[in-house]
C-alpha cells in the first residue's frame, strides 16, 4: 500500500501568494523525488473546537489560516529515500525558498494507508 505525509500548519492569510509560491517549488521536489500527489488545501472553514481542533493544535491566531496538506508516495520505502534529498536539495534552502509561516508549529506525520476506496 501507499504512505502519506500529512501536515497541518497555520500560516499568515497576508502571505497566501508567499505559501502558494512556496509549495510549487515543494510540489515539484516532492514529485521529482518519487512522490504520486501532492494536496494544499487553505481553510475555509475550520472551526475552533472546546477540547481540541486543527486552529488550536496549531495555535492558529486570528490573522492567520490553517492549511491541511498530505503528500501520497507509492510506499514508505520510496518517502524514506526521498527525504534526506528533498532537505539537501538548493531548491529547500531558506534562502532559496524561506518558510512563509512559523515552521515551530507544523504538526506533521507519516501514515501507512488502511484504506483507499
Amino acid at each position: 500500500m501507499s504512505y502519506v505525509d500529512g501536515f497541518v500548519v497555520a500560516v499568515p492569510t497576508a502571505n497566501k501568494e508567499l505559501y502558494m509560491a512556496h509549495i510549487e517549488i515543494a510540489a515539484e521536489m516532492f514529485k521529482d523525488f518519487g512522490a504520486l500527489k501532492v494536496v494544499e488545501t487553505w481553510g475555509s472553514e475550520v472551526p475552533d473546537g472546546e477540547v481540541t481542533s486543527f486552529p488550536m493544535a496549531v495555535k492558529a491566531q486570528d490573522n492567520e489560516t490553517v492549511v491541511f496538506s498530505w503528500i501520497i508516495w507509492p510506499s514508505k520505502e520510496v518517502r524514506d529515500s526521498a527525504w534526506q534529498r528533498i532537505m539537501d536539495d538548493p531548491r529547500m534552502s531558506p534562502e532559496n525558498n524561506p518558510m512563509p509561516f512559523d515552521g515551530k508549529r507544523i504538526i506533521y506525520g507519516g501514515f501507512d494507508v488502511i484504506l483507499d476506496k
